[in-house]
C-alpha cells in the first residue's frame, strides 16, 4: 500500500503543476484549439449553411431539417456576436461548439448537419475563407497606403534631397520620386495578395476526411453559395493543403519587409542629424528621463513587427515540411501563426499610412543635403562626355581630380574657380556650372523612371490610374 502510495505520488509529480490529473488534463490541453479558432466562427457558419442547403437541395436532408439548422445556426451566430455564447475547451474546437449548441436549440435534426462532410473539409474551408476575407482586407489597406504615397510624391515632385547608395549621398533625386519607389514596392505587394486570392479561390467542402463522399452532393452549389470561383479538384490534396496560409505569409512577410526598411529610413530621417521629417506627437513618444526627446517608436515597433511575421512563415513552413498525405494533427498549430501575422501585419500597414499622411518633410533640409558629398560629380562626367567629347572613363577620371581638387579646398564642385577646372581638362567651360546644381542634376534625369520632376509626375499619374 505504500508503495502504491509512493508511486502515485511519483506519477502527479512527473505531470507536474497544472497537469496534476495526469495524461487526460495534458491530452486536452495539446488538443483543444478553441481558445484561438473560435476566431472562424463566421466563417464555420456560414459553411454550414451552404452545406445544409445544399443537401436539401440534393435530397440528402428534408427541406424541414435544414430550415431548423439555418436557424439554429443563425441564432449561435447572434449568441456569438452579442458575446453571449459560452465556449467550451472540452469540446476542443469551434466546429464542435457550434454543433453542440445546435443540438441544444434544435434536437435530433442537427445531427444531419454534417452529413457528407468531415473535419477536415470542414477547417480548410473555415481557414480558407478566412484567409481569403484577410487578403481582400489587406489589398484595400495597402491601395489606401499607395494613396498616401501618391500624395506626398504630388506634393514634392520637385523637392530635392540626397539619393543614397551605401547610405552615401549618391546623387540628387526628388522626395516625390523617392515616395514613388514606395509606390512600386506595395504595389508589387497588392499584386502577389490578388494573385494570392485567385490561387485559393476553390472551395474545399465536400472533400470530406480525404476522399470524397458516396452522397449525391453538388459541390459547385456549395462553392458559388461560398463565392468561390470553383471546388478543389482533388480531395486529397484539399484536406492536406495549407500552400493559401504560407502563401499568405510569405506575401505578408514581404509587404513587412517593405514597411521596415520604409520605418528604418523614416526613423533615420527623424534624427537631429539629417532632420528630413519630423513625426507628429501622434506617431511618437517622449523619454521618461530626457526631456528634449522624440523618438519615432510606431516606426520602430512598424520595423519589429516584421520580425514577428518572419517568424510565423518559417513555424508554417517547418510545420508542413514533413507531413505525410493527407491530413495530421499538426495542421492544428497553422492558425495561430496566420492569425498572428495578419494582425501584425495590419497593424504596420495603418500605422505607415498614417505616418506618411502626417509626417512634415523640411524641405530645405533636404535641399542642403542633396547638394553634400559631391553628389553632382556624376553630372560633370555626362558633361564632359557630351561637350568635350570625352570617353565616359577617361571623363570619371577627369571628375575624380576635380572631386579630390574641391575636397582639398574644402568647397563643391560648383564653387571651383574655372580655371582650376581648366587647369584639369583645357575643354571645360563656364557652361560646365549649369549641371553642377542640385536642381540642374535632378531635371536632367528624363529618361524612363527617372527622377526629373516632369517623369515623376508621369509616374504618379500612371498609378493614379492604376490605384
Amino acid at each position: 500500500m505504500a508503495d502504491d502510495t509512493t508511486d502515485t505520488k511519483s506519477s502527479n509529480q512527473m505531470w507536474g503543476g497544472r497537469f496534476a490529473s495526469g495524461p487526460d488534463a495534458i491530452m486536452e490541453e495539446i488538443n483543444a484549439s478553441i481558445g484561438f479558432d473560435k476566431k472562424l466562427f463566421a466563417q464555420d457558419i456560414r459553411g454550414s449553411i451552404a452545406h445544409a442547403t445544399m443537401l436539401a437541395h440534393q435530397g440528402i436532408i428534408s427541406a424541414e431539417d435544414k430550415d431548423k439548422i439555418v436557424h439554429g445556426l443563425n441564432t449561435i451566430l447572434s449568441e456569438i456576436e452579442s458575446g453571449n455564447f459560452e465556449f467550451s475547451r472540452q469540446l476542443e474546437d469551434i466546429h464542435m461548439n457550434v454543433e453542440a449548441r445546435l443540438a441544444t436549440l434544435i434536437g435530433p435534426a442537427a445531427g444531419r448537419l454534417h452529413t457528407a462532410r468531415s473535419r477536415n473539409d470542414q477547417v480548410a474551408l473555415d481557414f480558407r475563407l478566412w484567409v481569403k476575407e484577410e487578403l481582400e482586407k489587406t489589398e484595400l489597406m495597402l491601395t489606401g497606403l499607395i494613396a498616401a504615397f501618391l500624395d506626398r510624391a504630388e506634393e514634392h515632385a520637385e523637392s530635392v534631397m540626397p539619393g543614397f547608395t551605401h547610405l552615401q549621398t549618391a546623387q540628387p533625386v526628388t522626395f516625390g520620386h523617392h515616395c514613388m519607389a514606395y509606390v512600386e514596392m506595395f504595389g508589387r505587394d497588392r499584386s502577389r495578395v490578388r494573385h494570392a486570392i485567385e490561387h485559393l479561390d476553390e472551395s474545399p467542402i465536400g472533400a470530406a476526411a480525404l476522399a470524397g463522399t458516396g452522397y449525391p452532393i453538388d459541390r459547385h452549389m456549395t462553392a458559388k453559395a461560398l463565392g468561390f470561383r470553383e471546388p478543389t479538384r482533388n480531395s486529397i490534396d484539399t484536406v492536406s493543403d495549407r500552400d493559401f496560409a504560407i502563401e499568405f505569409l510569405s506575401i505578408a512577410a514581404i509587404a513587412g519587409m517593405h514597411l521596415s526598411r520604409l520605418a528604418e529610413e523614416i526613423v533615420i530621417w527623424s534624427t537631429p542629424q539629417f532632420g528630413f521629417v519630423r513625426l507628429s506627437d501622434a506617431f511618437s513618444t517622449g523619454s521618461s528621463i530626457m526631456p528634449q526627446k522624440k523618438n519615432p517608436d510606431a516606426a520602430e515597433l512598424v520595423r519589429a513587427k516584421t520580425g514577428r511575421i518572419n517568424g510565423s512563415l518559417v513555424a508554417l513552413l517547418t510545420i508542413m515540411k514533413g507531413l505525410p498525405l493527407a491530413y495530421s494533427k499538426d495542421m492544428q498549430e497553422d492558425k495561430e501563426q496566420v492569425f498572428d501575422a495578419a494582425e501584425s501585419l495590419e497593424l504596420a500597414i495603418a500605422a505607415m499610412t498614417g505616418m506618411v499622411r502626417d509626417m512634415t518633410v523640411n524641405t530645405a533640409r533636404m535641399k542642403a543635403a542633396a547638394g553634400s558629398g559631391y553628389s553632382t560629380a556624376t553630372d560633370l562626367a555626362d558633361w564632359l562626355v557630351r561637350e568635350a567629347g570625352l570617353p565616359f572613363r577617361d571623363a570619371h577620371h577627369v571628375t575624380g581630380r576635380a572631386v579630390a581638387l574641391a575636397e582639398s579646398k574644402g568647397c563643391d564642385l560648383a564653387e571651383l574657380p574655372l580655371s582650376d577646372l581648366q587647369a584639369i581638362h583645357p575643354d571645360i567651360t563656364d557652361k560646365v556650372y549649369d549641371v553642377l546644381t542640385v536642381e540642374a542634376s535632378v531635371a536632367s534625369r528624363k529618361s524612363f523612371g527617372g527622377t526629373a520632376p516632369s517623369e515623376v509626375r508621369r509616374q504618379i499619374a500612371f498609378w493614379r490610374d492604376r490605384n
